[in-house]
C-alpha cells in the first residue's frame, strides 16, 4: 500500500522513533535502546533513534545476503526500473522529507533542506537510467578463444552516511550499490537518522524485502561492527578523516575495497580580471553560508588579487548581513543552526583561535530575536581577513560559517597557495581568460575543480577528492562500475 505524505515533521518524528528497517520492516533494536533526537534550532526532544548494536548488525546483514543473490540475478534493467520508480515517489514525498530533515539538521528548508529532498530523489533517477551499462568487453587475446569480460556485484555493502546532507549523500552510496545488483545496510548519522530512515521505508513500496536496510547508532557499537562483519564486502564512508583511517584500517583487515569521502579546506581563486557579481554570488554559494557552512566542500579559503581584494571584502560582507538566520522551518530563513553542541562549541572554539592568531573578524548576520529559539545552535557568519596562511584557520577544517580571505599578487603565488593544503577535494578560479582557467583546472590539487561557478554534488559529475580528503569517486557511472563491482575475465577455449 502506497505511503501517504505526512507534512508535519513532528508527528513524522514521533512514527518514526525507536525503528530500524530490517528486512523490508519497522523494527525495534535487539537490546531495547534509544537515545533523543534534538531540534538544533530549540533544543527539545523531537524523537528517539533506535541504539543499534553489534546483534542488530548481523540481523541486518544477514537479511541483506539472503535478498542479494535472486536481487542480482534480475535483468539489469528490471532493477533500473525499479530504483526510477523509486525516485519518482520519492520526489512526491519531497516536501515531507525537507520539512524532516530541516527538523533534525537545523539546516533551513527554503535555501538547503528543500534542495536536498530533490536531489535526492533525482539521483535515484539517475542511476535507474545508467542499469544497461553494466557491460563487459570482448578481449581480442586468441583467435581460438572467445575471452570476455562481466561486471559482477560485490554482495552486502555497508554505508556509513555523515549528518550534513543525509539524505543526498545515502543516495549517491545506495542507488549506484543497488543497480549494480548489491545489497546494502546503512549506519546513519546520530544526529539525523529520521529522514533517511523515511526514505528506505518509502522505497519498500517498490523494492523486495532485505535490499535495502538502514540502522541508526553510535560509531563504536553499530558502525564498527558493521564494517567488521564477515558478509560485508565494500564499506563506502563518508565522515572525518580519523573516523575514515579506523573505517580503511578496519576494511583492511579483511582486504575489502573501501569509498571514503573526507573533507576539505577548498580554495576559490579569484583573479583580477574576474566577474565581481559572479565571484560574490559564488563565494555564499560555495562557502555554503546557507548550510552554516558545514560543506565537504565549503570554499573556506578565498584567495582575492590584491586589485579586488577590498572591494570583495565589502561587498561579500554586506550580502551575508542581508541573510537571514533563523527557525529552519521558517520560510523567510537563509540560515539555519548548527547540528549540535559538540560542532557549536568547536566552531566558536575556531572563532576564538582566530582572532587570537591574529586575523581580522568580521562577524555578520544577526541572531534570532525569537525567545522560542533562545536555546538553539546559532553561530553568525565569520569572515576572517588578514590571515596568516599557517594560521589553525586558514589549514584546518572547521565546517562551520567561517572563511578566510587572502590577498595574492600573481597567479602562481595563488596556485602556490591553493595548493598548499593537506585537503584535496574541490577548489574553483575564477577569471575571464581562458588560458588563465585552463592552467589552473590542470595545476589544482583537487578532484572536483570548477570555473566561474561553485556548484554543489549533482547526478552525472564524478565527485571526490585526493590527499586527505579521501579515495574513490560517487555520484557518477564511474563510481558504479569502479566501486560496487568487480570484473569477471571468462575464457572459453574452441579448439
Amino acid at each position: 500500500m502506497p505511503i501517504d505524505p505526512i507534512l508535519d515533521p513532528s508527528v513524522l518524528a514521533k512514527e518514526l522513533s525507536g525503528y530500524h528497517l530490517i528486512n523490508g520492516k519497522l523494527v525495534a533494536p535487539k537490546n531495547g535502546k534509544t537515545f533523543d533526537v534534538l531540534n538544533p534550532a530549540t533544543g527539545k526532544v523531537i524523537g528517539q533513534a533506535a541504539d543499534g548494536d553489534a546483534d542488530d548488525v548481523a540481523i541486518a546483514v544477514a537479511a541483506a545476503k539472503a535478498a542479494q543473490k535472486d536481487w542480482a540475478e534480475r535483468p539489469a534493467r528490471e532493477r533500473g526500473k525499479l530504483l526510477a520508480e523509486c525516485g519518482r515517489i520519492l520526489m512526491s514525498h519531497a516536501e515531507e522529507l525537507g520539512r524532516l530533515v530541516a527538523l533534525e539538521s537545523g539546516k533551513a528548508l527554503r535555501t538547503e533542506s528543500r534542495v536536498e529532498a530533490s536531489v535526492l530523489a533525482d539521483m535515484f533517477v539517475f542511476f535507474g537510467g545508467l542499469a544497461s551499462e553494466l557491460k563487459g568487453e570482448t578481449v581480442p587475446f586468441n583467435p581460438n578463444m572467445m575471452t570476455l569480460t562481466t561486471r559482477e556485484a560485490v554482495g552486502v555493502v555497508g554505508a556509513i552516511i555523515p549528518w550534513n546532507v543525509p539524505m543526498m549523500l545515502m543516495a549517491i552510496k545506495v542507488a549506484p550499490a543497488l543497480v549494480a545488483g548489491n545489497a546494502v545496510v546503512v549506519k546513519s548519522a546520530e544526529d539525523t537518522p529520521l529522514a533517511v530512515l523515511r526514505v528506505c521505508q518509502i522505497m519498500q513500496e517498490v523494492l523486495p524485502a532485505g535490499v535495502f536496510n538502514i540502522l541508526s547508532g553510535f560509531g563504536p557499537s553499530c558502525g564498527g561492527p558493521l564494517v567488521e562483519h564477515k558478509d560485508v564486502k565494500k564499506v563506502s564512508f563518508t565522515g572525518s578523516v580519523e573516523t575514515g583511517r579506523t573505517v580503511y584500517r578496519a576494511a583492511a583487515e579483511k582486504l575489502i575495497p573501501v569509498t571514503l569521502e573526507l573533507g576539505g579546506k577548498s580554495p576559490m581563486i579569484v583573479m583580477g580580471d574576474a566577474d565581481l557579481d559572479k565571484a560574490i554570488a559564488g563565494a555564499i554559494g560555495g562557502m555554503r553560508f546557507t548550510r552554516q557552512g558545514q560543506s565537504c566542500t565549503a570554499a573556506s579559503r578565498m584567495l582575492v588579487h590584491e586589485s579586488l581584494h577590498d572591494e570583495f571584502v565589502k561587498r561579500l560582507i554586506d550580502k551575508v548581513n542581508t541573510l537571514k538566520m533563523g527557525d529552519p522551518l521558517d520560510e523567510e530563513t537563509d540560515i539555519g543552526t548548527i547540528i549540535n553542541r559538540k560542532q557549536f562549541d568547536k566552531v566558536c572554539g575556531y572563532i576564538e583561535v582566530g582572532e587570537k592568531e591574529g586575523a581580522t573578524k568580521n562577524e555578520l548576520s544577526a541572531l534570532p530575536t525569537d525567545s522560542a529559539l533562545s536555546d538553539g545552535l546559532f553561530v553568525r557568519p565569520v569572515i576572517f581577513t588578514n590571515v596568516d596562511p599557517n594560521a589553525r584557520i586558514a589549514r584546518e577544517e572547521i565546517f562551520g560559517p567561517v572563511a578566510c580571505v587572502f590577498k595574492f599578487k600573481t597567479f602562481e603565488e595563488a596556485l602556490e597557495l591553493a595548493n598548499d593544503s593537506d585537503f584535496g577535494l574541490a577548489a574553483t578560479v575564477w577569471t575571464t581568460d581562458l588560458k588563465t582557467a585552463l592552467v589552473a583546472t590542470k595545476r589544482l590539487e583537487a578532484g572536483f575543480v570548477q570555473v566561474n561557478q561553485n556548484l554543489v554534488v549533482q547526478p552525472n559529475l564524478s565527485y571526490g577528492g585526493i590527499k586527505l580528503s579521501g579515495l574513490g569517486k560517487e555520484a557518477s557511472l564511474e563510481s558504479m562500475l569502479e566501486h560496487f563491482t568487480y570484473k569477471k575475465t571468462i575464457i572459453l577455449n574452441m579448439e
